[in-house]
């Protein structure tokens, strides 16, 4: 891969716990990953992103990190970690880990050193009293207090006291962390919340101060060569986006516009516009994403009445049109393929996943569900193990029961199931990804006319991608046929479909 292999990349998440399990314990597992590395190679992606591995009490699915130079044993073992990226690498894959700068655990040594010494305290938000009447992202005070009487700040869960960013030595701690992973092959890192690490009295989001901690960061990156850094950065203003990808800062930050928008013409057209015109006066390669494991699966969604995604309203429980969110999953995917820039894809979106909506509350273990009362479900949902083969659950995720129960009815999704079904998502998924990385990825595009609810742009390499979201067939432009979300009709392409031309 190229210098700037990042630009035009095709990401695969894998959210650890539930990819595959190698040793039966029901949780997924390094070992299981590394066994399914043929599977990722042959889905035809360049990178893969893993969610935090880190030891951790789990109280909020591993982004509690207890030690950020080591491996959780549930998931394996530092050995195995630095075997999977050696194998990853044979096959031409990069790999990219989270890092989470704006909080730890409460089983962290810094923090147990805090509660013991209160002259420890200064790495993080310590208070006689609570400064403000913040609340908690997944619900309740962002406050908590200790037995002596000090009280803690945490952004999310009470497991995850929120660092000083004021203080050098966090500074330096994460410096060390990131050299640490570079030295044994990682490519990359996500950073999470990343637009969160500084506070004021009365504003804990985008602060300046961050933007000096990513040029540090980025120093070291370059140092390393090849590496990436890829900012979670959830911001309504597109200037300030921006600054985070200057130059000397991150490399590319995730495009939360195109997760969330609707499925509607104008909408759709209105973000993409958005995006590269927010992108290219600083160079940075747009990203494009249609789901991650904090968000309603696309086949779910996109069934649904309202489209759209908010974290504050997840639309649980709305009724929701499988088939036709399965339709219009299939034509986002080749959309979003499409475009330029890098693609993710989270695990399970290529097996056409629905969201799990009737899990046993008792199975539960989003901190979003408990700290909420039972009113906002969480993320679980989306974060179900993944079926392998087989005709009932586990479904080859492993021999043990699975930490999250996976519907009877998934049998026809399983990836053993659809590698013979041409006509299958994983296969769609399969080809397109092929085909992307051939002749699409990084570059620029070209808007086609087109009338009513169609898009139709061309790429640099001559390929054109064209996306009928309206209610009946349009007619398709002159070109070979290379791909198409779903069947023609008459040579019309139909609702809700995407088409691939040469």
């Amino acid at each position: 891969m190229s210098k700037t292999w990042w630009r035009g990349a095709a990401i695969y998440q894998v959210y650890l716990r539930s990819f595959a399990d190698g040793n039966g314990d029901g949780v997924g597992d390094l070992a299981g990953l590394r066994s399914r590395l043929p599977y990722l190679k042959d889905l035809g992606i360049d990178a893969i992103w893993l969610n935090p591995w880190y030891p951790s009490p789990m109280a909020d699915g591993g982004y509690d990190v207890a030690d950020y130079r080591d491996i959780e044993p549930v998931f394996g073992t530092l050995a195995e970690a630095e075997a999977f990226i050696e194998e990853a690498h044979e096959l031409d894959i990069k790999v990219i880990i989270d890092v989470v700068p704006n909080h730890s655990s409460t089983e962290s040594a810094w923090f147990k050193e805090a509660l013991a010494d209160p002259a420890a305290r200064d790495r993080f938000w310590f208070a006689d009293r609570p400064l403000n009447d913040w609340q908690s992202i997944f619900g309740g005070s962002a406050w908590t207090q200790v037995p002596d009487g000090q009280w803690y700040l945490h952004l999310f869960d009470p497991g995850q006291p929120d660092f000083n960013w004021a203080n050098p030595e966090v500074h330096q701690e994460f410096e060390d962390v990131l050299r640490f992973w570079f030295e044994r092959g990682v490519d990359g890192f996500r950073i999470d919340s990343a637009a969160l690490l500084f506070k004021s009295d009365t504003a804990y989001e985008d602060l300046d101060g961050v933007h000096d901690v990513y040029r540090r960061w980025r120093e070291i990156a370059d140092e390393y060569g090849e590496r990436v850094l890829i900012g979670e950065v959830w911001l309504p203003d597109q200037e300030r986006f921006a600054r985070y990808l200057r130059p000397d800062e991150l490399h590319t930050a995730f495009n939360f516009d195109f997760l969330s928008c609707p499925w509607e013409a104008a909408e759709l057209r209105r973000v993409i516009d958005l995006t590269l015109t927010t992108h290219s006066p600083i160079g940075a390669p747009p990203t494009w994403v249609l789901s991650n494991h904090d968000v309603t699966r696309p086949v779910t969604r996109y069934g649904r009445a309202d489209t759209t995604f908010e974290h504050g309203g997840r639309l649980h429980g709305s009724p929701s049109d499988l088939e036709l969110g399965h339709r219009r999953a299939r034509a986002a995917a080749l959309l979003a393929m499409a475009l330029p820039g890098s693609l993710y894809v989270y695990q399970g979106e290529e097996l056409g996943l629905p969201e799990v909506e009737d899990l046993p509350d008792e199975r539960r273990q989003d901190p979003m569900y408990a700290r909420s009362g039972g009113t906002n479900p969480g993320r679980d949902g989306c974060r179900v193990p993944l079926p392998w083969s087989g005709e009932e659950p586990p479904f080859g995720f492993g021999t043990g029961t699975p930490w999250l129960p996976q519907p009877d009815n998934w049998r026809k999704l399983t990836a053993e199931a659809q590698l013979t079904d041409l006509g299958s998502m994983l296969n769609l998924y399969r080809e397109g990804l092929r085909i992307r990385g051939g002749s699409l990825g990084d570059g620029s595009l070209t808007w086609l006319p087109s009338e009513g609810e169609v898009l139709a742009f061309r790429r640099d390499s001559g390929l054109t991608c064209v996306t009928n979201l309206g209610p009946g067939p349009v007619p398709l432009p002159e070109g070979r046929l290379l791909l198409a979300s779903g069947p023609l009709e008459d040579g019309a392409l139909p609702a809700d479909t995407t088409a691939w031309l040469a």
